[in-house]
């Protein structure tokens, strides 16, 4: 009972470590992208109708009442000269991204957004708009109901808006009216370009492909750069070579880095970021001024005036730290946040902290402050 127990106790001992293991391996689709495997990205001038009166002031927006001319004149509509003013249309910038190896009669989503004063896209309609990329050529057409991604609402005193009611998005809502010509079948060899460039990144990728295939069909050429030998992978084609590389698992590698939002407060810290033995303090100063203005006045029934003699109340108050708090060398993330909680510091106050750890030389990162 006790041998099996032990048996028993080894082998999940074992699975747990092969989880650890495999826990940080990510697939090389993940981490690179393919030369030549990329979108295109698609822009539209467009017109969206059927808004309920929060649409472009024409007189605010004459491009709008120009676009829309041209359009009723397509239709075969005269409307030379005439004086038109809806409330329920608006001029819009339409984008979209034409993902790679899209096919004619494909269906991919567009972004709407109003260019122009209207106060809100909700309800409106796209009317057919081309696409095009940087060739001027046009690849797609977009149409339909347009989905905002806000809500406002006006009174006479005031109003409230909630989100961005000026843009708003079509699932779907273009479709593929030209192929971008590229002749994947008659590649040799390929290049994986690194999202984040490393160079034991890099390495582990060439040896992870070579392992997998058994013999050296990649090499790496810089930190950004694994070339790929399609021909010696021995594959039926370059689709069926690449099928099989991007799901090969690669433990990357990467930077140190602390990454701090100013405004929102917000810190993140990757896990190999690394402190050296430091002592760290943390305490408030206030400083309070009160303004009391005393009025004086006149004994009575006597020929004098009432005078306000300014008064100020100053102060200094300096609240009582935690004292010193001590990070051992080589600090990991979690002794790290565990060492900053002890202090009992804000978020903002930990900005600071780690500011001013990273200018004494401590903080063995690299530190970002957006």
């Amino acid at each position: 009972m006790n041998e099996t127990f032990r048996m028993l106790a080894t082998v999940l001992c074992t699975l747990l470590l092969a989880g650890s293991a495999t826990a940080n391996q990510i697939r090389i689709k993940d981490l690179v992208e393919f030369d030549g495997v990329r979108g295109n990205d698609l822009l539209g001038y467009g017109l969206v109708v059927g808004l309920n009166g929060s649409g472009d002031g024409l007189r605010n927006a004459p491009f709008t009442e120009e676009i829309m001319s041209n359009t009723l004149e397509r239709l075969g509509v005269n409307v030379s000269g005439e004086q038109f003013r809806p409330k329920n249309v608006a001029a819009v910038l339409v984008t979209a991204a034409l993902p790679p190896f899209a096919r004619a009669g494909g269906r991919i989503d567009v972004t709407v957004s109003a260019i122009g004063d209207a106060k809100s896209l909700l309800g409106g309609t796209l009317v057919m708009t081309p696409l095009n990329a940087a060739d001027g050529r046009i690849y797609a057409v977009a149409q339909g109901t347009v989905i905002a991604g806000g809500a406002a609402a006006q009174g006479d005193a005031g109003g409230v808006v909630q989100g961005v009611p000026t843009a708003g998005v079509i699932p779907a809502g273009a479709r593929v009216e030209r192929e971008i010509e590229f002749d994947f079948t008659s590649l040799t060899s390929l290049r994986l370009a690194l999202r984040e460039p490393d160079f034991t990144t890099a390495a582990r990728i060439e040896r992870a492909i070579n392992r997998d295939f058994g013999r050296g069909v990649s090499v790496m050429l810089d930190a950004g750069t694994v070339h790929l030998d399609i021909a010696a992978t021995q594959s039926r084609s370059p689709a069926h070579a690449l099928g099989r590389v991007e799901n090969i698992l690669v433990q990357p590698e990467r930077k140190a880095r602390v990454v701090v939002d100013q405004r929102s407060g917000t810190i993140v810290m990757g896990d190999d970021v690394r402190i050296s033995r430091v002592a760290v303090s943390q305490g408030n100063l206030t400083i309070r001024i009160q303004e009391r203005p005393l009025a004086v006045q006149p004994n009575p029934f006597s020929d004098g005036r009432t005078v306000v003699v300014p008064r100020t109340d100053a102060e200094i108050i300096e609240e009582e730290g935690v004292g010193l708090a001590e990070v051992p060398e080589g600090a990991s993330l979690s002794e790290v946040v565990a060492g900053l909680n002890a202090l009992g510091v804000a978020p903002r106050d930990m900005i600071d902290i780690l500011k001013s750890i990273k200018a004494a030389g401590a903080l063995h990162a690299e530190f970002l402050v957006r």
